[in-house]
Parts: C-alpha cells; structure tokens; sequence
C-alpha cells in the first residue's frame, strides 16, 4: 500500500497547482490589464487612414511623391525634436560608461562578479552604484587616457577625446529571421541548410542558433560640430561650432549634427536606458524607441487635416496677422524675418492639432526608411515601411535615407507635409536632427 503514497501526492500537487479549477478555459490567472501610460514629453497619435504624398504642385518635378491612401497604427511621438541637453544624456553615458569599464579592468569595486544570491555573473557587469572620484589619483591615472594628449589640447584644456565615445550596441534583425528559409525546422530540429543572414558589415553568416540575427554595431555618438562650417562655404559660423552643443545657452535647441546612425544608436539607447529602470523596479518592458517611419511622420505632421500643405492646415506660411508659422528661409533668403537666424529653441511656433511641435522648419528630421523616388509604388498600404540596412560597401544610392519637415535653411516648398527628401546615413548636417515614437501597445 505505502508504494502508492508517492505517485498519488505528486497528482494532488499537480492538481493543487492548476490554474482553473472548473475545468473551463479561462487563461493565466494573475495578469491584469494594462493600459499604456502617455511617455515623458510625448503625445499620443491615434490610428487612422489618409492619403500619403503631395498636396501641391510638384515644384521640383520629382515625381517621388504620388497620392497613396495608406493606414498608420497609433503611436506616442516626441512633443519636440530631441535637444542638445537631452542627447547629452546620451553623451554623458557613454562617457561614463567606457570610463567605467576602464576602471573596472584594474579596481574591482567598479565590476559586480556575483548576484545577489552568490551566483556568479560571467563575464562581470559594471557596478553603477560606486562614484568616479576625481581627487583619487589611481582612477585619475587609469582614466588619462581617455582625454587629449598634451599635442592635441587647445590651449592646454584638459578635454575628453570625443573620438573615443563609441556607443557598442546591438539590435534584432527581426525582418531577416522572418524570412522562410531562416525559419527553425521541428521536424529535423534544426535551422535548414541554406539559412542566412546578412550582418552589418554585408557579410553573409550561416544561421545555426538565434544568435545569427543579432547584429552588433559601433558608433561614434560625439555630433559633428564643424558641420556648421562645412555645410556652407565663405560664411562665418565658428561661434557655432564651437558652442551649438554643449553651452547652456542653446541647451532647448534641436541638436543636430548627428547623422542617421547615430540617431538610430541614440534610439537604442534610450530604450535600453528605460527598461533597465523598470526591470530594477520589478515592472514590466516598454514598446522600443525608434525613428518614424516616413508614412508616421507624415501622418503626424498633418495632425489630422488630410489635405492640408502644412501642418497648420492652409496654404500660406503667414497667419492672418502676417506673422510667419515656422522657422525657414521666407522671401528671397531674409533669415530673421520668421523670427529666427539659424535654429530657434524647441516649442517656439504653435504646435499642430496633434500638440506637435515643429513638424515644419527648425531642423529637418531623420525618418527610419530608406529612400527610393518609387517607394510609394511597391509598399504596403498598412503601416508603410521600406527599410534597407545599407552596408559600408554599399553604392551611396543605397545609403539614402528619408529627410522630412525641412529646416531654418530651406525654402517654404519642404515645408509642405507631403514634401520628401533625403540626406545619406553616414553624413551629417547642421540642419537635420530628430525626434522618436514608440508604438502603442493596444488599439485605439
């Protein structure tokens, strides 16, 4: 008898953990609903349909922009396009981080190699938790060389080597793995013979695990702040270069200068930065930060006017009073006359009926698509999304990505909500800067 005590307490503690106990489907107990919170500094766009493209002549005869009725998913999207002070957050992490790892390689205070139950971390992670101390001279001595050598400072100014701030990232090749000859096969448990992808650097990796469609990159997150002098030929704008970025003066101005990759690392980043706050708080994962798709941007930028040229509705860049409603180039080239020289700070025009601000002028704006004057042709008409992940070698046409919205520096023409551009992922502009979505998590 006592031999048939074991089996039939384990199929009472089986039972006793049921979830259900009528026998009916009712799902997992224990999950609540949840209702996405409206993110720090963004507004919610709703779902809805409208007709993608120009609501003008085609002034350039580009050809590159026909009438589309598509569909865009409710998303949140920054109020503004993101600052100087808000990218040096980026900046500054990146700076500390790699100072940190540096630190961690000789002081072991500044790696944790054990979890809070003793398990061991492999490889060690950094520990946050302990300050840089800048009077003491062993971490003095091992972070020197994160600075400029003695040749390489103006007027002897102690300054860290933008050069060395490189974001190492990695992100999911999700698009690639969607693929059906990179799909895992059951039946032989294991991924077929002819599965691929191909990584950032153009070259072709033969998928055996999961782990193939994990492509890591590396960049620079430093902004390029002589763009401000190569952008534009005998012209004085030395004072720019030298302060548009890190003077508190122009601390709620669009940052610029940053070319698509970094914009897309500086995505990452802020995703990562969220979630890791969140995780420490026993909380759920947000939806990712990305760029806009360009069917998103312009769908935001009309703020729910289908047919209107600018995000203000009508066809004219003056209000009734006379005023101009963005910062651009009006007239034949009288810069201040909109109240502005080059870029203005964020939120100084009237947002649209969204609460978006500087959907037109100010600075251009990175979307997340490629550019191709025929995109509209072949893509869908449900969330609209043409993406090339353009590689080193690549032809520089392939290297294109879309531009909208136009800058300080542009004619009232790319203004226009249905206007489209491009600038080339690896260049960068004191005249293009950004701003992120993050999709709604449900419907609306």
């Amino acid at each position: 008898m006592k031999k048939f005590l074991v089996p039939f307490a384990v199929i009472v503690l089986l039972n006793g953990c049921s979830p259900g106990n009528n026998g009916e489907l009712t799902g997992v107990p224990g999950r609540r609903g949840y209702q996405d919170p409206t993110p720090y500094n963004m507004v919610f766009v709703p779902m809805g349909s409208y007709n993608i493209g120009g609501n003008d002549q085609d002034v350039a005869w580009a050809i590159n922009a026909p009438v589309k009725t598509v569909s865009v998913d409710a998303f949140w999207m920054d109020q503004t396009e993101i600052t100087n002070n808000q990218y040096r957050q980026f900046v500054y992490y990146v700076t500390d981080s790699i100072s940190r790892r540096k630190l961690s390689e000789q002081i072991d205070d500044f790696a944790i190699s054990e979890d809070e139950f003793g398990n061991e971390i492999d490889p060690p992670v950094l520990n946050w938790d302990i300050p840089i101390d800048k009077r003491d001279e062993e971490q003095n001595e091992i972070l020197n060389e994160m600075f400029y050598v003695k040749d390489e400072r103006f007027y002897n100014r102690k300054e860290i080597d933008t050069r060395k701030l490189n974001y190492e990232f990695f992100w999911i090749d999700l698009k690639q793995a969607a693929k059906k000859k990179n799909r895992f096969n059951f039946e032989t448990g294991a991924y077929e013979e002819n599965a691929e992808v191909i990584n950032n650097m153009g070259v072709a990796v033969k998928v055996t695990d999961r782990s193939a469609f994990i492509i890591r990159d590396k960049v620079n997150v430093y902004p390029d702040t002589l763009s401000w002098i190569s952008d534009f030929t005998y012209s004085f704008n030395e004072p720019y270069a030298t302060h548009y970025f890190w003077h508190p003066s122009f601390d709620n101005y669009p940052v610029v200068g940053v070319s698509w990759r970094q914009a897309y690392a500086f995505t990452i980043w802020r995703t990562q930065n969220l979630n890791k706050f969140l995780t420490r708080r026993g909380m759920s994962f947000v939806a990712d930060y990305r760029l806009p798709t360009e069917a998103e941007w312009e769908y935001a930028a009309r703020g729910g006017l289908d047919h209107g040229m600018y995000p203000w509705g009508g066809p004219y860049t003056r209000n009734s009073e006379g005023c101009f409603l963005a910062n651009f180039k009006p007239l034949r080239g009288n810069y201040v006359d909109d109240g502005g020289f080059t870029a203005l700070p964020v939120g100084s025009y009237e947002p649209n009926d969204y609460g978006l601000y500087d959907m037109s002028g100010n600075v251009s704006e990175w979307t997340a698509n490629a550019f191709d004057e025929s995109a509209y042709t072949f893509m869908h008409d449900m969330n609209p999304d043409y993406k090339y992940n353009a590689k080193p070698n690549d032809a520089p046409a392939l290297k294109r990505k879309v531009v909208r919205g136009g800058s300080w520096k542009d004619i009232g023409y790319f203004l226009q909500v249905g206007s489209r551009s491009f600038e080339y992922q690896d260049t960068t502009k004191s005249y293009i800067g950004f701003r992120c979505v993050r999709s709604y998590l449900g419907s609306q």
